[in-house]
């Protein structure tokens, strides 16, 4: 069935697909004895992505001609955010809206039927309240992570903790370490861990004081023979650092993983800066109680401000592996990762690393950290990588936060979840680009597939998909656009961009197309996921990803921006994505990772078993051939802590 009016409804009438039945749980796949390790610290300082699209105070619906406009919705009552963050040094971590938010933003009414919806199946988020990294330690994934154990908001920083055998199925701890130091008396923040040669573990993390003052501490496990490590002691001499003279007392946070360097010592960075100046600080230990501040920093970009959460690590040139932190020589790049406390992006650059003076440069200083690429083009936040040495491979992990309003999470009772794992490589294609792919555990949630192949979609046209509930997706699709009109498309010197294009309804000669995941029947909600390709004046193409949420939902307190990026398409590639979907989660991947986008979305309508999937082509010049392969998705178990000795002496023998 083809609809050759885009956006349009396909059905006066909404249900019309018959609801297939709920997705059943299963158990878990066979566990992974083999011993690796690895490293995530998550960074508390995660933070909202903020927006400011035109149609985000508006409700959609669809007008005498039948296409989507937009109407104020009434005001039940008036949001006013409060500040969270600021006061302790770090950003604003309340949901506001929009960047030029003026204090009139309406509350949708919310019930317990939608909220409950919103909940994820297969991302890790704690049971309740507001969360914001792992390693492996004898045969168990530990995620320790910033959670709030008072309210769905920020605050009251702790560690919450969680093993896994597969980073997909989890089992939640006791809380690891709280606030109960005047060194870490308003949080514990982020922390980083690394394995010594000898197989103990330390964990340095910023405390923030009693003054306000972050500095940094040193924390150990208290039984190195426990697998779930449930018990910390903290060094009974942290701090172990604090700011040096130039820096301000709440600008100097969040170290990274250490790495040995050519002398035989630990390396590790701290995010500064000075000014506007965004800078990464550097440290050498021998015994991570005593360190050496290094002249000058890692690397300096004026103009970015705070950076958090830094990353550091090496990735490989000629292999398709991970790389140990530690890692340096030939065919080896190094990264530098950097969260912008500034706009709440994460943003990366490929360069040289230089031992002997603790410096790195980017291969390209046009594209340099938090002027260049990012990580994910959605609302992602305060990544970290690790190298899983079992799997020889380096994996990352990003907070997605909430676009919804504050009182919302406050109605649901939690806020943020994990992204999925990704692993990550050098493109040694563009040299310019990392890889970002789900982590193949995922793959041992889907269940039934339906395959399309070779589905042509005329311009302006909308195509359903029979694949029962769209809920809890996997999709892989391939798509190849019309040679002939790529060729006789007359081009142009307009500049396209996806936030300013005004979204998937707006067309062009060459896009957009894609799909619509999370709508409805009759497509008064859905977001679409799609690629718009624009002909220069010179006949170049430039391929962009996007992501719209313009009409995601009909809720007024929610964010509805369009994100997206240029992905670099190379000669003889077609076009390709995959997308998951998980309730308000929605991850994309086009060209094999190299751009990335995360959604938050909250329909209202396309829930349940009305959540539909579609593909479109609403370019007006060229037809598209789609081939796909859709899997219905599991849920993950992600249980609460038994506390039974029995059942703990069981699971530490497993």
């Amino acid at each position: 069935m083809v609809d050759t009016n885009p956006f349009l409804p396909v059905s006066s009438s909404g249900g019309c697909y018959a609801a297939g039945p709920q997705a059943t749980r299963r158990e878990p796949i066979k566990k992974y004895l083999t011993i690796f390790f690895g490293l995530l610290a998550f960074c508390l300082l995660a933070a909202l992505l903020i927006g400011n699209n035109g149609s985000d105070n508006d409700n959609v619906h669809e007008n005498q001609h039948g296409s989507l406009a937009s109407s104020s919705s009434k005001k039940p009552e008036l949001l006013w955010p409060v500040s969270r963050g600021p006061a302790a040094g770090v950003s604003d971590k309340s949901n506001r809206l929009f960047a030029n938010f003026n204090g009139d933003l309406p509350a949708f009414p919310w019930n317990n039927t939608l909220l409950s919806w919103q909940r994820t199946s297969f991302h890790f988020q704690p049971e309740k309240n507001w969360m914001n990294g792992p390693m492996f330690y004898k045969g168990w994934y530990h995620f320790f992570y910033q959670y709030n154990p008072n309210a769905a908001v920020w605050g009251d920083i702790v560690w919450g903790h969680a093993v896994s055998k597969d980073l997909i199925h989890w089992l939640h701890l006791p809380l690891a370490m709280v606030a109960d130091q005047w060194y870490d008396k308003n949080g514990v923040w982020t922390g980083s861990a690394t394995f010594l040669p000898d197989g103990n573990i330390v964990m340095l993390y910023t405390g923030s004081t009693e003054e306000a003052v972050q500095v940094q501490n040193l924390a150990y496990p208290a039984d190195p023979s426990d697998p779930l490590l449930i018990h910390w002691v903290k060094y009974p001499g942290n701090p172990v650092l604090v700011p040096p003279p130039g820096i301000n007392k709440k600008d100097f946070r969040d170290p990274t993983t250490a790495w040995l360097t050519s002398e035989g010592k630990w390396r590790i960075t701290i995010g500064s800066k000075i000014n506007k100046t965004g800078i990464s600080l550097v440290y050498d230990t021998k015994d991570f109680i005593n360190y050496e501040k290094l002249d000058g920093v890692l690397h300096a970009v004026p103009g970015t401000g705070m950076w958090e959460c830094v990353d550091f690590f090496p990735v490989s040139k000629a292999q398709e592996n991970g790389l140990d932190t530690s890692v340096n020589g030939p065919g080896v790049k190094h990264v530098v990762k950097v969260s912008l406390d500034d706009d709440r992006h994460d943003y990366y650059a490929i360069g040289t690393y230089h031992d002997k003076n603790g410096t790195w440069i980017p291969d390209q200083p046009g594209i340099d950290v938090g002027i260049g690429l990012r990580y994910d083009y959605g609302v992602y936040y305060a990544a970290k990588t690790f190298y899983d040495q079992n799997k020889n491979r380096r994996v990352l992990w990003g907070w997605i936060g909430e676009s919804d309003s504050e009182a919302a999470d406050m109605q649901k009772g939690w806020a943020s979840v994990q992204s999925i794992p990704r692993t990550i490589l050098f493109d040694n294609k563009t040299g310019t680009h990392l890889l970002q792919w789900p982590v193949e555990e995922i793959e041992s949630l889907r269940l039934k597939i339906n395959e399309f192949n070779g589905v042509r979609i005329q311009t302006g046209s909308v195509i359903p998909l029979d694949v029962g509930p769209a809920t809890q997706l996997d999709v892989v699709a391939e798509f190849k656009i019309d040679k002939e009109a790529l060729e006789k498309t007359t081009g142009s010197n307009e500049t396209f961009s996806c936030s300013t294009s005004g979204g998937a309804a707006e067309r062009g000669a060459l896009g957009p197309f894609g799909l619509l995941v999370l709508a409805d029947d009759s497509l008064s909600e859905q977001t679409p996921v799609y690629f718009y390709i624009a002909k220069g004046s010179d006949g170049n193409l430039k391929t962009f990803f996007c992501n719209d949420q313009s009409r995601s939902s009909a809720a007024s307190d929610v964010n509805k921006q369009i994100y997206g990026s240029f992905v670099p398409v190379l000669k003889g590639e077609n076009l390709s994505l995959r997308i998951l979907v998980d309730h308000s989660i929605i991850e994309s991947f086009a060209q094999g990772g190299r751009t990335v986008i995360t959604s938050r979305v909250y329909p209202t309508k396309a829930i349940y078993g009305a959540a539909r999937v579609f593909l479109f082509n609403n370019a007006t010049d060229a037809s598209v051939t789609a081939t796909l392969k859709i899997w219905q998705m599991n849920s993950a178990f992600i249980r609460p802590y038994p506390n039974d000795e029995k059942f703990l002496k069981d699971l530490k023998q497993m």
